[in-house]
Parts: C-alpha cells; structure tokens; sequence
C-alpha cells in the first residue's frame, strides 16, 4: 500500500460510521486525496465530495465542470456550492475565501460528519512560518491540527506529515489530471511568497527545513494542549454563575501570564473575536487595577471587555433602547426590543389591555412589593448586582396611566406581581447579545 492511502485510517475519536466530505479544489492535492480515498473507503463508508465556487477566476465553472467529471468517474457525489467572497472584511482576499469556503463547509456539513482536507506537510511549514512571522505563540504555531472539531462535526487533515513530493508522485502513479490555478503564482500573496520564494531557499542550504518546521508545529501542538489544561483548571476558578463574568479578585490571584491565557481563552469560549495584544495590556494597566466603580473598558471589533466592582464582563457593544421608544404589548408573542434583546410572558396570560414598553427616561418611580411607599426606580437599581450598561438596556412595562409596572424580570411593582402569581405566570427579559 502506498504511503498516501496508508495514512488514510480514521483517528480513533473519529464517530462510528461517519459520512465523509473531501474538500476538492481540482488542484493536484484534493485530486489525489479523492482518488485515494476512493480506494481506500468506496463500499464501506459514505464518501462525497464538496467543491467550492468562489466565482473569483474566470475559469472557475470549468474548475466546477472538472470536479464534476472526475467525481462521476470516480462514483463520488459531489456537492457544488457558490459563494460570495466578501471584501469588505478587511483581512485581506485569501482570509477572505478562507472565510467562505469554511462558512460553505459547515453549511452542508450534519453532527457528526467528518470534512477531509488534502493539507500537508509543505502547507504545515508555511503556516507555521506565516504564524512565527505574526508574533504568534504556542497555540498559533501549533499550526494545523490533524483532528479537531470543525462546525457540528469534524476537520480531518490524514496528510499533514507527508511530504507534497509523495503527493505528486502518487498522482502520476495514477494518471491523474488536475486544474491549475494560476493565482498560486502570484507572490503578492504571503503565502505563495514562502512557496514560492522562501522556502525553496531554505531547502537549498538545509533539505530537511519543511520537515524540521512541521515538527516544531506538532511540538507546539504539544504545548499548546498540556497549557491548554492548565488553562481550563484556572478558569473554572475565576468562572461565576453567569458564563459572561469572571472574578477579578481571581484573575489578580493569577500570574499574568496564565491571567492573559485564561482571559483569551474565556473570550475566545464566549464566541467573540479573539482577544488582541493591546486588549491584554489594557487589561493589566487599567481593568484589573481600576476603582470599582470606575467602570473601565476596553472596546474591539464591536465587543468590549468591562471592569465593574469585583467583576470582569464581556460581551458585544450595543446601543441602548432609544429614549423615545414605546411599543403596545399584550404579551400573546415575544417581543423583540429596539436593542435586540427580548420580553417573554411565559405562561397562558395575556395582558388587557395591552400594556406600554417603554426606555428609561428619568425620575421613574415604582411601588414594591411589602413597602408602604413608592422607589426612585434609579435606588432600586443602584442596590440590584446589575451593571449600570445592563440597566441602560432595560425596558420599562406601564399601565395605560404610565404606571411603571416592571423594570425588565428584575423589579416587579406589588401589583404586577401579584398579577403574576395569581396567574402562574412570570416575565423573562433576553438582554441584547445574550
């Protein structure tokens, strides 16, 4: 058996009997490894193929036409999915079909499926350098992994450790015909500059260098996941019950080396962009050593970390209600707020007559339950564990007369309660980003 198809058994993490996608550019690598994985899994596991349209060549529906044939002489079915390749991100045309390709990935992928990608050891050293070169540490030049979890199912990369040379060759073995992009000539792009321009260079004075830089990726990969554990135990201990806020007396507890590890990788969890250099020492300089109630931040790409009292928050960046909305509810369906963030009347009431949503705008006061006289709502919501951007975002419920009957599930007038109870029902408030 050839050294292609022998490294083309599953990991053992792999799902039993998981359906398999191989990304197939047309390029001489997907070429080879859907022919190969066609020999190696045709009868036994579902095979298809998926090829990305990026619409960015003028021969890219003759790349989808190539797919297609080869696919039908192989008997792969191939699913053909056209994308637009936004610009505008701003990371530049390869990040951005990077982008694309993997939101088209994930769009056809079920839980549980495996997508299997031709990358190897050549494009392992590339990445590795492009990733040193950005100041990276252990988890960015830990490179590419093997196995990890992609969308609801898995990424497989079986060929990173096999040189693009036996790639080759097994492609000639096998009278294969591939497509050539010749945008992979264009040494503009950083990555085709190593390929093309630096590698080669290295390889001259020392032969080894590809196979030399993949490994120092595996050794990092090594690091990376042994920091990795030591990271998840220091977080557990600055988590509290809301999975947007840590413990700042816990974080200063740490050393701030793993401080910084622990907050990248608590950002990174709560599915925001990752975390960078700057918003770190803003972190030590100001966050962590601001009065209480100081209320400092640190804003990027629309999210933002917040410092108040005792207490680290992250979260999106979101405008409040505006001053002059209102809005009629009777409680039938949840309501969307002018924030994004929602009501809910759980239960079988219905408020009639409707009741007014409405921002805060000032001087509102509220009778609560138990208390013989009315509140400055403003008091009531100075002694919640609310944080003051929390309460900008609150709405407001009130009868016909301008009653304020609820600041959101958090304050109830006596009377809504008592509403409430009588009917077994209760108010649910979503804030924005929640």
């Amino acid at each position: 058996m050839s050294q292609p198809l022998a490294l083309l058994w599953l990991p053992p993490a792999a799902p039993a009997q998981a359906q398999l996608w191989v990304a197939l550019s047309g390029g001489l690598d997907s070429t080879a490894l859907l022919h190969a994985m066609a020999q190696r899994w045709r009868g036994t596991r579902q095979l298809r193929a998926i090829h990305v349209h990026h619409g960015l060549q003028a021969q890219a529906d003759d790349w989808a036409a190539h797919c297609a044939r080869l696919c039908a002489q192989l008997q792969v079915p191939l699913e053909i999915v056209r994308v637009q390749v936004d610009r505008s991100r701003g990371a530049g045309l390869e990040a951005a079909a990077r982008h694309a390709r993997h939101a088209a990935f994930a769009q056809v992928m079920q839980a549980g499926q495996v997508l299997v990608t031709a990358h190897h050891q050549d494009d392992q050293a590339e990445t590795f350098l492009l990733r040193a070169l950005r100041a990276s540490g252990p988890d960015g030049l830990a490179a590419m992994r093997p196995w990890r979890a992609f969308a609801s199912g898995w990424l497989w990369r079986p060929w990173l450790a096999l040189p693009r040379s036996a790639i080759a060759a097994y492609a000639r073995e096998h009278a294969l015909h591939w497509i050539e992009d010749a945008s992979n000539a264009d040494t503009t792009l950083d990555r085709n500059f190593l390929r093309h321009q630096v590698l080669p260079l290295l390889q001259a004075r020392w032969p080894h260098a590809a196979t030399a830089l993949a490994r120092s990726a595996g050794l990092s990969a090594q690091a990376s996941a042994l920091l990795q554990i030591q990271d998840q135990a220091a977080l557990e201990q600055a988590r509290t019950a809301d999975p947007a806020v840590l413990s700042v007396p816990a974080l200063q507890a740490l050393p701030p080396a793993l401080r910084a590890r622990v907050v990248r990788s608590w950002v990174q969890a709560r599915g925001l962009p990752p975390l960078p250099a700057r918003g770190l020492a803003r972190l030590e300089d100001t966050l962590l050593t601001a009065r209480a109630d100081a209320q400092a931040q640190f804003d990027w790409n629309g999210v933002c970390l917040r410092r108040w009292r005792d207490q680290l928050h992250a979260g999106p960046l979101t405008p409040p209600l505006p001053a002059d909305w209102e809005v009629r509810w009777d409680g039938r369906a949840p309501l969307l707020l002018a924030d994004g963030g929602g009501l809910q009347l759980v239960g079988h009431a219905v408020f009639d007559p409707a009741l007014r949503v409405t921002a805060r705008h000032g001087g509102e006061r509220i009778h609560l339950p138990g208390r013989s006289h009315s509140h400055a709502l403003k008091h009531v919501l100075q002694a919640l564990d609310l944080p003051p951007w929390q309460r900008r975002h609150l709405p407001l419920l009130r009868d016909q007369a301008g009653q304020v009957l609820a600041a959101g599930d958090r304050i109830h007038s006596a009377d809504f309660a008592a509403w409430l109870q009588a009917r077994a029902a209760s108010l649910r408030w979503t804030p924005p980003g929640a």
